[in-house]
């Protein structure tokens, strides 16, 4: 039997009761750890700021930073600022596609009706508040669950692909290329004239191929590090391949970019090997850097551009309702996903 997320109710300290128009359902935790800590509940709805819009969402996407967020885990992120003891953010989630239904005073983007997708606080709940530089309007070709499967993942991998200084008939490996990173990786690389390499597990080789990967190598059977094949540009999105071995798989020119990582440690997880590459860079040939995504609308507009091309599409696996966003996080949890989740918003 699937697990509904049990009904709650926040209390309110204020000394005026806010109205029914007020409250929003949404997806609240009030400590660190497993999915089980999710309650759905009614919260008073944002207020926004004045480069701010209010979005009623209609979908959010899952990706693995916000399970960093729920678990608190590797713990240098609450130490940067996501929350010693707790979550920041009660109310989960980043990706989000929806309908602007207030805008604030500094605004000029956007008007109330527009369709928009992009980042905002708290995309698991029926309203979100986003900062207007990191909203875009919504593809047209585009529905609500397929442009909020966007927004986190397709713009990490556009930064990523942009720090390792892709150009056009190189030669790419990407490692994890079935994930919500590396179906968007591969496709922009393909978009731009590469010839790609994607690394997944066997079973998710058809689709890793159908979004037009060159090869497929499966790490179970085979090692894309070996040395037997260089590349020109290297993106490894959540490995956990020691950086020797990753050299390894260079061109002397080529560059190598880790965007996050998975490491078992729970004090700063595969974030040492990422600290470490800039280091190792200094005294190596090859390029070895990592990055550091950051949300804004200028990147979502060249993605909107292939998305409308039809050179980039959105590959979902599953779509859950935000009743049962904790099954929505145990999919991701196991692995097993091909490509991103979506969660819907209730009406």
């Amino acid at each position: 039997m699937q697990d509904m997320i049990t009904n709650t109710h926040q209390p309110n300290d204020t000394h005026s009761e806010p109205t029914a128009t007020d409250m929003m359902r949404a997806i609240v935790q009030d400590r660190y750890g497993s999915s089980d800590t999710w309650q759905l509940t009614d919260v008073e709805r944002p207020e926004i700021e004045a480069h701010e819009v209010l979005v009623h969402v209609h979908a959010a996407g899952l990706d693995r930073g916000t399970w960093h967020s729920m678990t608190g885990r590797p713990y240098l992120m609450r130490v940067i600022g996501f929350g010693l003891r707790a979550p920041k953010n009660r109310v989960p989630g980043l990706a989000l596609a929806g309908t602007v239904v207030a805008v604030g005073a500094d605004v000029t983007r956007f008007a109330v009706g527009d369709e928009v997708f992009g980042v905002g606080r708290g995309a698991f709940a029926e309203y979100a508040a986003a900062r207007e530089d990191k909203l875009a309007h919504m593809p047209s070709t585009l529905t609500f669950e397929q442009a909020a499967a966007v927004p986190v993942s397709a713009t990490t991998a556009l930064q990523g692909l942009r720090l390792g200084r892709i150009e056009a008939g190189q030669q790419v490996l990407i490692i994890g290329a079935s994930g919500g990173v590396g179906t968007y990786a591969v496709q922009i690389a393909k978009a731009l004239g590469c010839e790609v390499t994607g690394v997944c597990s066997a079973v998710k080789a058809d689709l890793v191929r159908s979004l037009g990967a060159d090869d497929v190598i499966d790490y179970a059977t085979d090692d894309a590090t070996d040395g037997s094949r260089r590349y020109d540009l290297i993106l490894d999105i959540a490995g956990n391949t020691s950086l020797r071995r990753l050299r390894r798989a260079l061109a002397p020119t080529g560059s190598l970019v880790i965007v996050g990582g998975e490491g078992k440690g729970n004090v700063t997880g595969g974030l040492g090997r990422s600290l470490r590459a800039p280091l190792v860079s200094i005294f190596v040939r090859p390029r070895l850097t990592m990055l550091a995504s950051k949300e804004h609308h200028a990147d979502l507009l060249p993605l909107t551009r292939l998305i409308d091309a039809g050179q980039v599409v959105a590959t979902i696996d599953r779509t859950y309702p935000l009743s049962r966003a904790r099954d929505a996080m145990r999919q991701l949890e196991a692995g097993t996903v091909r490509g991103k989740i979506c969660i819907t918003m209730p009406g």
